[in-house]
Formats: structure tokens, C-alpha cells, sequence
């Protein structure tokens, strides 16, 4: 890593660890500081791990369809997520949703959500993602797809069940599930570094199929891999705060502009720490100095649809 990008990491580095110090400290009177510590520091953990995944997940769909106007979220991702969601609560009703184990039903979402992604887009992106208009019609169409059918299962259920459908299909920065967390830093943390290990190999890939292959990149099965990979992150941070749409773009589209180089060295901890240290900030700002005035979510999403209309406008497709 060179001398810009080691100060690059260094500067959002000291971003986050100043959010973090906010955080954890402003408004800290009497009472019982470490209950509040706890609290505070439980939910700090989950907003670093889902900026994280987010943001790396993000990065790493973009460099496998070769384009950088692509999210999970536009491919259908989150929608499947919330399908996922409604079939169990329509299955097992709103008490049987809610006494599945904590872990054992995160782990099942991942798994399922990782498989899925394979299954649907392995095909489709390990071509290359040379039709990008097809790419990213395909994906609108399963999304769509995912929710009309996450409608009608939500419409025949009663009322109890479809308040529990819908407070699982909007994000909540606010409120973490503490018992969650734990595994999906574990599974978050195994996602990051092995997609460190292949950042060289994404280098490649990022260059286009024909080129990847001629260069003795087995390319098809490490597409296979870094959509689980993807499918793996979105399900970690769609279980812990619910779906967002544009996040990850906005996030991907910072570590694209402030990073000195295109190496994923560079790109995946960059993306890691903005995608971070916004939530941390954001969270910060509107929880501790606004009251709560404010909701996170809209506001990330919508900047993050701000910008995902200003590639479209600009045509900036790869």
C-alpha cells in the first residue's frame, strides 16, 4: 500500500474513532455509566458491522458485474430478504416467528439468501456481465417479483402478522438485536478477510473476462464465490437493521472518488470505514444532538438515490 492510500485508511480511521468517541460519551451524567456503556457500545458494534458489509458487499458487486450503477439491492437482494421474511411469519405465525432461536434463524437467512444469489445470478453475471441493460432489467424484474410476492402472502395474513411484515421490511438504525450480534460479526469479520485475500484476484477480474482468463484466472467459479460472498454480507446487515436500497451505492461511490488506487486492497477497507463512519456519524447526530428529529435511514437512502440518479444522468457504466 503506498504512502496516499495509507493516509487515506489513517484519515477515516481517526473519522470513525472520533464518531465513536461522540457516541459512546456525549451525554454521559449521572446514573449507572456502565449499563449505559454497554448499551451504547452493543449498538456501536452493529452500525460498524453493517457499514462494513454494506460497503464491501457493494464494491464487490460492482467489480463482478463490471459496473458501477449496480447494488444487491437493485438486483433484488433485500426483496428476497423480505420474502424470506414474510413466508416464515406466514408459515409459523407471529408466535412461532417469534420463538425461532436467534442464531439458528440468522444462520438459515444466510444460508438461504447466500444460495439463492448464486442460483439466480451465477448464470447471469458469470458471462461477464457484458449486457448490462439485460443485467440490470433482470434484477428489477426478480425485485419486483420478490415483493409482489411478499404482498400477497403479507395481504391474506391478520393484522398481528402483517405488523410484524411490516416492521421487518424498513431499516431501523436505532435498534439492533444484541443476539444477533455476535454471529454476524463472526460471519461479517470471515466475509471481510477472505474478500482481502481475493483482492488481487478481484484486480483481475476487474479488468473483464477475456482478459482474466487469458491471464489463468479461473474466472466463473471466483464470480460463484464472490456472490456468496455479497449474499452472505447483505444478509448480515438486512438481519440486523433491515433492507437498504441505495446505502451501499453511495458508500461504494465515496470509496471509489477518495481512494488514490482501483486495487481492492485499496477500495474494501476504504468502502468499509466510510460505509462506518457515516452510520456512526449519522446515528450520532440524529440520536444524541437531534432527539431522534430525524430518521437515519431516509436520509442515507435518500442521498444515496440522489446518487444513483446522478450516475444514470452522467452514463457512467462500465
Amino acid at each position: 500500500m503506498d504512502r496516499a492510500a495509507a493516509t487515506l485508511i489513517a484519515a477515516l480511521l481517526a473519522l470513525l474513532a472520533a464518531a465513536s468517541l461522540v457516541w459512546m460519551f456525549q451525554g454521559i451524567g449521572g446514573g449507572n455509566r456502565a449499563f449505559i456503556l454497554q448499551l451504547r457500545g452493543t449498538k456501536l458494534a452493529g452500525l460498524v458491522v453493517v457499514g462494513a458489509a454494506t460497503g464491501i458487499a457493494t464494491v464487490l458487486f460492482q467489480t463482478v458485474a463490471a459496473n458501477r450503477v449496480l447494488t444487491p439491492s437493485i438486483m433484488g437482494f433485500d426483496a428476497l430478504y423480505v420474502l424470506l421474511q414474510t413466508a416464515m411469519i406466514a408459515a409459523l405465525g407471529v408466535a412461532g416467528f417469534a420463538a425461532l432461536p436467534a442464531g439458528a434463524k440468522f444462520l438459515a437467512e444466510v444460508a438461504a439468501m447466500s444460495l439463492l444469489a448464486a442460483a439466480l445470478f451465477g448464470t447471469l453475471l458469470g458471462r461477464g456481465a457484458r449486457d448490462i441493460p439485460r443485467t440490470i432489467l433482470t434484477g428489477v424484474i426478480l425485485g419486483v417479483m420478490f415483493r409482489s410476492l411478499s404482498s400477497f402472502l403479507a395481504r391474506v395474513m391478520d393484522p398481528n402478522a402483517f405488523a410484524t411484515v411490516q416492521a421487518a421490511s424498513f431499516a431501523s438504525f436505532g435498534s439492533l438485536d444484541a443476539a444477533l450480534l455476535p454471529v454476524a460479526g463472526i460471519i461479517a469479520g470471515l466475509c471481510v478477510a477472505a474478500a482481502l485475500w481475493l483482492a488481487p484476484r478481484l484486480d483481475v477480474v476487474a479488468l473483464g473476462r477475456e482478459p482474466a482468463i487469458s491471464l489463468g484466472l479461473r474466472f466463473d467459479r471466483l464470480v460463484l464465490v464472490t456472490l456468496g460472498l455479497v449474499g452472505m454480507l447483505v444478509a448480515v446487515s438486512t438481519a440486523l437493521v433491515g433492507p437498504v436500497a441505495f446505502f451501499g451505492l453511495l458508500v461504494a461511490g465515496l470509496a471509489h472518488g477518495l481512494a488514490p488506487s482501483a486495487r481492492h486492497a485499496v477500495l474494501l477497507p476504504a468502502a468499509a470505514l466510510i460505509g462506518a463512519a457515516i452510520l456512526v456519524t449519522g446515528q450520532a447526530l440524529f440520536e444524541r444532538l437531534m432527539g431522534q428529529a430525524a430518521t437515519l435511514s431516509v436520509v442515507v437512502e435518500f442521498a444515496g438515490g440522489l446518487f444513483f440518479l446522478f450516475l444514470l444522468l452522467k452514463g457512467r457504466v462500465r
